[in-house]
């Protein structure tokens, strides 16, 4: 039976941007995968937790930017796992509930060195693959077997750059969708 392959892009997202959504096109244009999962971290061990936006209205930023692309989704399945949330709890949980679909990790090249300090890294290393993207304008590092890495353009854009921008007052139009922007505004975020 074949699988389907599901890459798992975990993150704060906050806010989602458009880097981040390209980089998921591009898993996808690239056949990598089927479709990518958007994992909000509720509570990411490697961030400090009281500098983060409530977990439910990242996973509400992150909804509105996936709408119409029916190969992504925003996913709240850490919300229910136990905190900080270790990425090997969340793949094993995640292979348990859904035994049709292969899960893949996609994870930023800034990410991938400092692997090695990961809770049971070993253990993601033997029983997932792993997508690597780089963060800047890098070459390849070397990788273990079942690490991939994923050339994909750079938008230069980040998270912290869009609430930095809306601190100032300054737009943030072209940095996350239209639908985000709105959110942002509505909710007064960031200010």
């Amino acid at each position: 039976m074949n699988k389907k392959r599901t890459v798992i892009f975990g993150g704060s997202f906050d806010p989602i941007h458009v880097g981040h959504l390209s980089l998921a096109s591009e898993v996808c244009r690239r056949g990598l995968a089927s479709e990518v999962w958007f994992m909000v971290s509720p509570h990411n061990p490697h961030k400090e937790q009281s500098r983060l936006s409530d977990e439910n209205v990242r996973l509400e930023m992150v909804r509105l930017a996936v709408e119409g692309h029916e190969e992504f989704k925003a996913c709240d399945f850490e919300f229910s796992l136990p905190r900080p949330s270790y990425t090997i709890n969340t793949l094993r949980e995640l292979e348990k509930r859904y035994p049709k679909r292969e899960f893949i990790l996609l994870v930023g090249a800034d990410n991938w060195n400092v692997f090695d300090k990961w809770y049971r890294a070993g253990e993601i290393l033997e029983r997932y693959e792993i997508i690597v993207y780089p963060r800047d304008t890098s070459e390849a590092p070397p990788l273990p077997p079942g690490v991939t890495w994923l050339p994909a353009g750079l938008l230069d854009v980040s998270s912290t750059m869009i609430r930095n921008a809306v601190a100032c007052g300054d737009s943030i139009k072209n940095m996350v969708p239209a639908t985000v922007e709105q959110y942002i505004n509505n909710n007064n975020l960031y200010r």
